[in-house]
């Protein structure tokens, strides 16, 4: 147990991958009964049958964006008088109101998420035992506690564990110096800039921070060389990877061989603008359906590149890796004033099974836009090659040049819209 924060994260992965489909059905049922949004996407699927990830493909995947859509338009009453005020403000995504919920923050959008009296609430607190915290500890809190959850995922996380925590929230870095030259707290928690800015004052000031030796690090990238700048300072800091809809969703360990995924939710990785999962090492979307029961998102893509590591990490956690955050899923862009995104490339793909994989290369200047459609084939003849040409057009609305390529000659980065053109 002295080196998990609970004894599932070393569980034999069947077993816990039956545990999880266990609950599942359960978990959708009541997603389904008290937030209506679930419920509109859960239409013509039957719980009880969802028993495994192929099952999962069944349900559509809602973006990041959707929920933004469903949260404005039920804000200027689109969705009717009869709902209660807490779907109008959540898009019928949450299965809490007031008083049931804790807090509610706001993220960019505005986004609005609720957040429960339930302990560790976000889930953060076995990130921060991986890092080296432990019950009893005082934990800086160096994140936002204003409008964001930043702040109280990591006070949540940290009271769950048995710590105290102490707000410091962002500015103010000589008074950060002078609190932590104070109070010696067991490490930080926060972006990695700002403990480098605080480590930069306090050097500056000449105050001595003997105490800071560890930390946890969300919200930017962690390269590591950065990671490499703070072990020179006596840092040990390490990573977790989340959002302010779903929570942790994987986190670092002291394999330090990419992010382990979090419990208690379903990743997957799967093929920007479609629901259908790709291999272990191949980068797609993130996609994650939690079972959180107060704000139950199922299938939620995050937008996020990432591709999963084959085999088990040195660590002994036993669930699911991924390689990190790898950049955005959302390719779409304009072209000649029409709008082209993942899902029509896909749209192709569907038709053209001989196609295992493509991406649309847009290029030109301003103004003077050109279209090329790689494809990867076995074989091309001039009349498969029309037809591909055909599909493009007439899902994108837009004329394409098609390129055939060798199989397995496109980058695997999870792109299938890349934008090169100049605008000098």
């Amino acid at each position: 147990m002295e080196n998990y924060y609970e004894e599932r994260e070393a569980a034999a992965p069947d077993a816990r991958e039956q545990a999880l489909f266990e609950r599942l059905p359960a978990a959708l049922e009541r997603a389904r009964q008290r937030a209506p949004a679930i419920a509109q996407q859960l239409q013509g699927v039957e719980p009880a049958h969802i028993r495994s990830r192929a099952d999962l493909e069944q349900i559509p995947v809602i973006r990041k964006s959707e929920l933004l859509q469903a949260q404005l338009a039920m804000r200027q009453g689109q969705g009717g008088s009869d709902l209660p005020a807490v779907s109008r403000i959540f898009g019928g995504f949450s299965a809490i109101g007031w008083g049931e919920a804790a807090r509610v923050f706001a993220s960019p959008g505005p986004i609005y998420e609720p957040e429960s009296r339930r302990p560790d609430y976000w889930g953060f607190a076995r990130s921060l035992y991986a890092a080296g915290f432990r019950p009893g500890d005082l934990v800086y809190n160096c994140f936002s506690y204003h409008f964001t959850p930043a702040g109280s995922m990591m006070e949540t996380a940290a009271h769950a564990m048995g710590c105290t925590v102490f707000p410091g929230g962002v500015g103010q870095t000589e008074q950060q110096v002078q609190a932590i030259a104070d109070l010696q707290p067991a490490g930080y928690v926060g972006t990695p800039s700002f403990l480098r800015i605080i480590v930069e004052k306090a050097g500056q000031m000449g105050v001595a921070l003997p105490s800071l030796t560890r930390a946890l690090f969300s919200g930017e990238a962690f390269p590591p060389s950065l990671r490499d700048w703070f072990a020179e300072h006596g840092i040990d800091g390490y990573q977790a990877y989340g959002s302010a809809d779903l929570g942790m969703m994987a986190y670092e360990t002291p394999a330090r061989e990419g992010l382990v995924v979090n419990e208690d939710i379903i990743m997957e990785i799967v093929r920007p603008g479609t629901g259908q999962s790709v291999p272990p090492g191949e980068v797609g979307e993130v996609v994650v359906t939690t079972l959180n029961p107060d704000y139950p998102l199922v299938r939620f893509g995050t937008g996020d590149l990432s591709a999963i590591l084959s085999g088990a990490s040195p660590c002994g956690r036993s669930n699911m890796r991924i390689k990190g955050w790898m950049g955005r899923a959302d390719q779409t862009t304009k072209v000649r004033g029409m709008f082209v995104h993942p899902g029509q490339v896909a749209g192709v793909l569907k038709r053209h099974p001989e196609v295992r994989k493509a991406r649309l290369i847009v290029s030109g200047s301003m103004g003077h836009d050109v279209m090329v459609f790689k494809a990867e084939v076995e074989q091309a003849s001039e009349e498969a090659l029309s037809r591909l040409a055909d599909s493009v057009r007439e899902l994108t609305k837009l004329r394409a040049d098609i390129e055939p390529v060798a199989p397995g000659s496109l980058p695997n980065d999870g792109k299938v819209i890349e934008d090169i053109r100049s605008y000098d």
